[in-house]
């Protein structure tokens, strides 16, 4: 980096070669301080020669990973990405996301679902639409493991409307039922019907075991019948999804207490026995006799 008479520049991509090498050098030293600091002033080095693109995010990473430092790692890779955007790389700048979202994911779930956002933004930009897929995937699941459910109801809508835009329609229905449970777990059955109603514009939705067992679970929460929402929720269709949705399935509660609508008169027949619900029959049949007017 020195200059004198004879050298008018510093040599900035040498510098950042030796830093480089000092950095790797006191990371397996376990000096994570000094790794961190040559990691730092390799990239100062890699900037200030313009021509080469900053390629020390994963030593630095390691190093304040071992610190416990590691939102100062997630700044630092965020960082990392917009330069690799503004070089051109744009899916570097993708994988240096998704990385830092599994960096960060058991300390700040919140921070790891902004950057797999960010990430499935960059690969849609890109027209990679399976990676996109992948990042929006992560957020979808980690927004519903903290609740947040408004959010996460829109993240699967647009995990949907990609699926089927590449026409992966086995996969919509999949999301459908996703759906369907986190507006049914908003207390939002208007948004479950609806969401189910669109989805017949699917091919193959229509008729199909997805279909029919939403259609059931919606009328069994529609009528106030815990058991019928239950039976459908311990299907294997509902069960043997991700982890976070199956989950929304075995905690799905009625509205009501749960408890199955049943006429008076059935409940008296029931308790009365067979002979009286027989004669009751006869007495409506009897009251309709002469026709309704």
């Amino acid at each position: 980096l020195k200059t004198g008479f004879l050298k008018w520049k510093p040599d900035y991509d040498s510098a950042a070669t030796e830093y480089g090498k000092a950095a790797v050098a006191f990371k397996n030293a376990k000096q994570f301080d000094q790794a961190r600091e040559a990691c730092l002033r390799e990239a100062e080095a890699h900037e200030n020669n313009k021509a080469s693109i900053p390629d020390s995010s994963i030593p630095l990473t390691v190093a304040l990973q071992e610190m416990q430092r590691l939102h100062e790692a997630v700044q630092l890779i965020e960082k990392a990405s917009m330069m690799y955007l503004e070089n051109g790389t744009p899916d570097t700048a993708a994988i240096a996301l998704e990385r830092a979202g599994k960096l960060i994911e058991n300390v700040s779930p919140e921070k790891a679902v902004q950057l797999y956002q960010q990430a499935a933004s960059v690969f849609e930009n890109e027209e990679r639409l399976r990676q996109a897929l992948e990042m929006l995937g992560k957020a979808s699941r980690l927004l519903v493991r903290g609740r947040r459910l408004d959010e996460a109801a829109l993240s699967l809508q647009k995990e949907k409307s990609i699926y089927k835009e590449i026409e992966n329609y086995p996969t919509c229905y999949k999301k459908t039922i996703a759906q369907v449970l986190v507006h049914l777990h908003r207390n939002d059955y208007v948004a479950a019907e609806r969401c189910v109603r669109e989805s017949y514009s699917i091919p193959g939705f229509n008729g199909s075991e997805d279909c029919a067992a939403l259609e059931q679970l919606l009328e069994g929460y529609d009528q106030q019948d815990q058991d019928q929402v239950s039976e459908v929720c311990n299907l294997p269709l509902f069960k043997y999804m991700d982890n976070d949705y199956a989950k929304l399935g075995l905690t799905l509660v009625v509205p009501g207490g749960g408890i199955k609508k049943k006429s008076p008169n059935a409940a008296q027949d029931k308790a009365r026995g067979p002979a009286a619900a027989g004669s009751h029959a006869d007495e409506e049949e009897d009251e309709y006799s002469g026709g309704l007017c």
